[in-house]
């Protein structure tokens, strides 16, 4: 690039343009093209995960169902006074009439009903026989309303109903956290035998971090020894510990399950060698034993692969430097090679943790009751109940958890340390 120098010592192109804003509009355009490469990938990522996540934290607080089909109704209830003791006045029992004749032409009342009934049960038979009758009510809309069904002379249908009537909600959270949500707005704890949520996710991180742990413990030695064979021969192990990833998921937790019933292969070996009579066999599946055993060996090779790339970086010199200087192979280790193994443990570790947080197909098929964790309710609510805002709220919970572990790790270890290889 040829250029001139003015009398002002400003260096410019040949053009005349300073060099200065010359390179500034060079850069701006590399940029410019860098971001049109990277937006198709952005635009992926944005549609596969941001929106899909954005959509459950929304649908957690979102109830726009009942103000949308109750649509005269709602506005008055939330104007109601219900501190009087008095059920709405006539004005309300005209738009709830008007908006039921419209629901059930439109066959959407009902779905008002199945909302109302994850707050109160019996809703959902109320709605299905009030909108039946509501086209044939007449004037007075009151005594229609409480002769059709006699709850509608109960103040607290009218207060459920009340409390709902906003375009968002926190009873999904309150359900979520094991909390009763009384129709006046009152919160307190739900009984010890309604009380399941709160425990799930207790289950759930008690045996997500017993399978980290054991997988750092069987993972360790396989790594170590991949890491220190000749090339050959490592290469040949490795294809055993991949070898997992080639066969389906299913198979391999069916397998598990001839493997650990009552009168699968363990306990019969156990039972011919004369550990254990016939009579006493162990129960090793369709409870917490079968989960852990089951995911312990999928999620093996996530602990294996991340161990065995930083441990095949670290030079064999530093043990024998270590026991030239006098230590002893026990103090070598310790000292010298764990310590450069950690970033292979944190990011296998935080690997395993997360995903066996949120699996759900292995503890459907051999946790049972004992084994099943707070995903197998996520799921449950999301394709059987229906129940998609309880499913989101414990979905946004289990994801804060993660993120409080997350942030816990990165104070104590450092993400920054955490490689790998």
């Amino acid at each position: 690039m040829n250029t001139a120098t003015t009398s002002s010592e400003v260096i410019t192109t040949a053009d005349g343009t300073p060099l200065k804003l010359s390179l500034a509009r060079a850069q701006r355009r590399l940029k410019i093209r860098a971001l049109l490469l990277v937006f198709p990938l952005f635009i992926f990522i944005m549609g596969t995960f941001f929106v899909p996540v954005f959509d459950m934290l929304f649908r957690s607080v979102e109830n726009q169902m009942v103000p949308e089909i109750l649509i005269k109704t709602a506005p008055l209830l939330l104007e109601w006074d219900d501190r009087q003791g008095e059920l709405p006045t006539e004005e309300v029992f005209a738009a709830a009439q008007e908006d039921f004749a419209i629901g059930y032409k439109a066959k959407t009342i009902l779905r008002v009903g199945r909302r109302m009934n994850y707050e109160k049960p019996g809703f959902s038979s109320l709605f299905r026989i009030t909108a039946r009758k509501a086209g044939k009510f007449e004037a007075p809309y009151k005594e229609a309303f409480i002769k059709a069904h006699k709850k509608w002379g109960d103040i607290e249908t009218w207060r459920y109903l009340k409390r709902e009537s906003g375009i968002y909600t926190i009873s999904y959270y309150l359900a979520a956290m094991d909390l009763s949500y009384g129709a006046r707005g009152g919160i307190s704890l739900k009984s010890e035998k309604e009380a399941i949520y709160l425990k799930l996710f207790w289950r759930t991180l008690k045996l997500s971090l017993l399978i980290t742990l054991l997988c750092l413990v069987l993972a360790y030695p396989i790594a170590y020894l991949l890491s220190t064979l000749p090339v050959k021969t490592s290469n040949l192990l490795m294809i055993l510990v991949l070898l997992p990833f080639w066969t389906s998921l299913l198979v391999r937790t069916t397998a598990w399950i001839a493997l650990l019933q009552r009168q699968g292969v363990i306990n019969d070996v156990l039972v011919a060698i004369g550990l254990i009579s016939d009579d006493g066999r162990l129960a090793m599946i369709h409870n917490a034993t079968g989960t852990v055993v089951a995911m312990t060996h999928i999620l093996l090779p996530f602990m294996v692969l991340p161990l065995y790339s930083v441990m095949k970086t670290i030079p064999p010199t530093y043990m024998r430097a270590a026991k030239n200087l006098g230590a002893t192979p026990t103090v070598a280790f310790i000292r010298v090679y764990f310590p450069n193994t950690v970033s292979g443990i944190g990011a296998g570790a935080i690997l395993v943790f997360i995903i066996s947080i949120g699996y759900y197909i292995t503890p459907a098929l051999v946790g049972g009751v004992d084994g099943t964790l707070i995903s197998n309710f996520i799921a449950y609510h999301m394709s059987t109940s229906l129940n998609w805002g309880l499913a989101a709220s414990l979905g946004v919970m289990l994801l804060g958890i993660v993120l409080v572990l997350y942030y816990i790790y990165d104070k104590i270890v450092g993400i920054d340390n955490m490689k790998l290889g």
